[in-house]
């Protein structure tokens, strides 16, 4: 079994959060995903969600990254 570092599950669990509605922010934005929201063809949430995927990304590569080191 491999050891965890005290709070990475917790800094997955974030990161999942922010990329699911990263993802949905940036399929509306680009008038990918229809509805009726303000966020639809609004280049502003596409920019916001991929921001939020970015910061996703990045947090769990340094969990990844912390495990492999140790």
């Amino acid at each position: 079994m491999q050891s965890t570092r005290p709070g990475s599950r917790l800094r997955l669990a974030v990161a999942i959060l922010l990329a699911i509605p990263g993802t949905i922010f940036i399929g509306q934005g680009l008038g990918l995903i229809r509805g009726s929201s303000f966020m639809v063809d609004d280049i502003r949430w596409a920019i916001i969600g991929a921001v939020m995927d970015v910061v996703a990304f990045a947090i769990v590569w340094s969990v990844l990254r912390a495990r492999r080191l140790g």
